[in-house]
């Protein structure tokens, strides 16, 4: 025979824990006894985490070994229901049904009961026979004293089916009553928000890190779609909580790509032209890859991948667009141009970089060093100072010697713009600590 299992031998409340259990891996079930919600085994621990209960090991009934069970009162449901939500967790309430034993020891209890009525029954009836052996002369006057006493039960026999009936008539109308509720409680909630693709956004919330308690999250639902929880700035949960900031904001913050109205299709349809340095380019494939190379350095790391005429490149893409393909809110075209565009000579690449302002564009050199054959740059900021010389990179040379399609301002700014940054900060508090002492 093979041999029983714990699960096997579990009965009432522990049985009922387990079989929703298997059917409800992922949810927290809250069962309601008397005037408590009481939660078991695994639930009670990460219960007690979470709300800061206490849990103990009790013995409950038709349980041979104690259990871990932690509790509250029904009237605290208001306050830790939704401190479960809001850390992630799905939460179940269960009726607690009675145990096997208990409903079979009721049933032995009635069909006792019957029993016994039914030997009241005969005995009563065995002894009014003999009273009619007995009393023969009697037996006219007690026909006629039973047909009242028949009268009266059939009239309580009426009386209790009408009151019966109306008993169940009052019942099918609480049930209808408590579906029409039901049905209005199911209603689609109200989006907090609608999309520019008219997509609706709802349950947006700020949750608890149940890991790490110091860590916040917020996450939404996209048409019913549960978006990746993002970590939240601990300046936006202050503001979150004040009720400074709202949902629209927070999406904004943490999905800006999935507001963002979508492009077509036909943009993404392969080959495609972009304009380049000497006409028009043809891009034959774009698509976005893992990197697998465990001697690469950007091993693990996501990246765009694009395929021009016979030169293949591929670079890290960014998190912001990586949702911009995956959203498809940005074009193949304006990603190439972002991720590719200096490598590719484009004009349109350089246009971001402009010296702060106040530097003279008179200042910037570009030559090559003579010790080891790199072109530099470097930017004369006259009584301010002189920059460094830094390396350009090929592709950065020849979109200035070649193509063109760069100027020594840019490719200054592109290098040197963060030291030359400094350099006026310095000049400028250098000045105002000597007016001080001036004064």
């Amino acid at each position: 025979m093979a041999k029983k299992t714990d699960s096997d031998n579990d009965t009432g409340i522990i049985r009922q824990f387990n079989e929703l259990k298997k059917k409800h891996p992922d949810a927290m079930l809250l069962f309601r006894r008397n005037s408590f919600y009481e939660l078991y085994k695994q639930d009670a621990v990460k219960a007690a985490t979470v709300l800061a209960i206490e849990i103990a090991d009790r013995m409950l009934p038709d349980y041979k070994r104690p259990v871990k069970v932690a509790s509250f009162p029904q009237s605290a449901l208001d306050v830790y229901l939704p401190r479960l939500i809001r850390s992630g967790i799905r939460v179940a309430i269960c009726d607690a049904l009675d145990s096997p034993l208990k409903k079979k020891a009721g049933q032995d209890k009635a069909e006792n009961n019957d029993r016994t009525i039914q030997n009241n029954t005969d005995m009563g009836k065995k002894k009014k026979e003999q009273g009619a052996q007995e009393a023969p002369d009697r037996t006219v006057e007690s026909t006629v004293d039973v047909k009242p006493a028949r009268e009266k039960k059939s009239k309580a026999k009426a009386e209790t089916k009408t009151e019966t009936e109306t008993d169940n008539e009052v019942k099918t109308e609480k049930k209808d009553e408590q579906k029409t509720e039901t049905a209005q409680e199911r209603k689609p909630r109200e989006p907090q928000m609608v999309t520019a693709n008219g997509e609706k956004v709802t349950h947006g919330h700020a949750y608890q890190s149940t890991t790490n308690p110091a860590d916040w999250y917020f996450t939404a639902k996209i048409d019913g779609q549960q978006l990746k929880p993002q970590k939240m700035d601990a300046a936006d949960l202050a503001a979150y909580q004040n009720k400074e900031m709202t949902v629209p904001q927070l999406m904004e913050r943490y999905y800006p790509t999935k507001l963002m109205p979508k492009v077509s299709e036909e943009a993404f349809r392969m080959p495609m032209e972009i304009a380049g340095p000497d006409g028009s380019i043809t891009v034959n494939k774009f698509n976005v890859y893992k990197e697998k190379d465990e001697q690469r350095p950007d091993f693990g790391k996501y990246k765009f991948y694009v395929q021009v005429g016979d030169t293949n490149m591929s670079a890290v893409a960014s998190r912001q667009d990586l949702n911009a393909y995956f959203d498809r809110v940005a074009t193949p075209n304006q990603l190439i141009e972002k991720n590719f565009g200096e490598r590719l000579h484009l004009k349109s690449a350089y246009e971001k970089y402009q010296l702060p302002e106040g530097v003279d564009p008179k200042g910037v050199r570009v030559a090559k060093d003579r010790n080891d054959n790199k072109w530099k740059v470097s930017v004369d900021l006259g009584e301010k100072g002189q920059t460094s010389r830094h390396d350009i990179s090929f592709d950065d040379g020849y979109s200035l010697f070649k193509t063109k399609t760069a100027t020594r301002e840019q490719i200054a700014a592109k290098y040197l713009n963060t030291e030359i940054t400094g350099m006026l900060a310095a000049n400028t508090a250098k000045v105002e600590k000597s007016a001080s002492m001036k004064m």
